[in-house]
């Protein structure tokens, strides 16, 4: 076989795999369409952060659904799903597991661990910030190293695992920002908004009238860790990478590429993260649209979920009711594509 035919092989082979990998997304995104109405832009995100290994922070108003479009994504993915109500008197234990003395079949004791309810696939925490820091700071070596340690024993949690934690904007009282350093670990920041009058109409109509079919599963664990595998692969030129990393940069006010937004409004630019998660989204953006070439456009249509949380403002921002969204508005209309 000449050299040709092989890398024509390989090419129809990695068109295969990436129509696989649109398919299967367009299968979910069917599936999570029966139950949750509306809410497009939210479930696109999502599933975009699933596929490229993510985890994902939606914040909106109690009523929205965003308990039960996680539900309905384990359901659809056939993925161990764990659901943990996140309150003021919640402990690290109560999230992560803990050693217990136990009895042996010998007769003697034992310290056995008890693993807790962030051992499954996909993570649902509701209400992130209720919890107390040192609860939520529990998460992090999970959602970092797919792995937490009791004592000085480290313990691999099931893969996929993905953490989806909700939170409402709205109520202060009780309630506990996130460290920043867990906020770096979300791939995205996704808001809920209200539905529109006939989304609402659909909802209750849904809601209130027979009930429907589950959802079916359209993969599993293994399916999504190979398309997982396979988003990392698709190129993208250096040209389109260096206008995701110019993005970044220019967030940061005491780097010479700040922004002049970056230098009145922010207090602290995003991390590499930031730029790592808008090239891999990117990537996946790009097949969802039907293209295997990224362009500038997919890292634009990204950037808003990638940087809205890696953002920290100033005081005198914050006073002025300045937003990181509109932030990340005169980011992308102040940075050039080419640079």
């Amino acid at each position: 076989m000449t050299q040709t035919s092989v890398s024509a092989d390989g090419r129809a082979a990695a068109a295969q795999d990436i129509e696989r990998l649109r398919r299967t997304v367009e299968a979910l995104e069917r599936e999570v369409a029966r139950v949750i109405v509306g809410q497009e832009l939210v479930i696109r995100g999502v599933t975009i952060a699933l596929i490229a290994g993510g985890h994902v922070l939606l914040e909106g108003l109690p009523g929205l659904g965003k308990t039960l479009l996680v539900r309905t994504i384990a359901r659809a993915l056939h993925l161990q799903y764990s659901r943990i109500q996140f309150t003021p008197d919640l402990m690290p234990a109560d999230i992560l597991g803990t050693n217990l003395l136990l009895e042996t079949s010998h007769g003697g004791r034992a310290f056995q661990f008890q693993p807790g309810p962030i051992f499954a696939n996909l993570v649902l925490a509701d209400e992130i910030n209720r919890a107390t820091p040192k609860t939520q700071s529990a998460l992090l070596e999970a959602m970092q190293e797919q792995a937490v340690t009791i004592g000085t024993v480290g313990h691999p949690l099931p893969l996929p695992f993905f953490v989806l934690a909700t939170q409402n904007p709205i109520e202060l009282e009780g309630t506990y920002p996130l460290p920043e350093a867990e906020l770096d670990r979300f791939f995205f920041k996704l808001n809920v908004g209200f539905p529109t009058r006939a989304e609402l109409t659909a909802i209750v109509d849904r809601t209130t009238g027979p009930r429907s079919d589950p959802p079916a599963a359209v993969a599993d664990g293994a399916n999504v860790m190979e398309l997982q595998e396979l988003a990392r692969e698709i190129p993208i030129a250096t040209h389109v990478a260096d206008y995701a990393v110019r993005l970044v940069l220019a967030s940061h006010p005491e780097l010479p590429e700040a922004a002049e937004t970056a230098r009145r409004n922010v207090r602290f630019g995003a991390s590499p993260r930031a730029a790592q998660t808008m090239i891999l989204a990117s990537k996946i953006h790009a097949v969802l649209a039907g293209r295997v070439n990224v362009a500038f456009d997919d890292v634009r249509r990204v950037a808003l979920p990638a940087l809205r949380h890696r953002l920290i403002l100033s005081y005198e921002a914050e006073a002025k009711g300045t937003t990181p969204d509109r932030v990340v508005a005169e980011l992308l209309s102040a940075v050039p594509e080419q640079g």
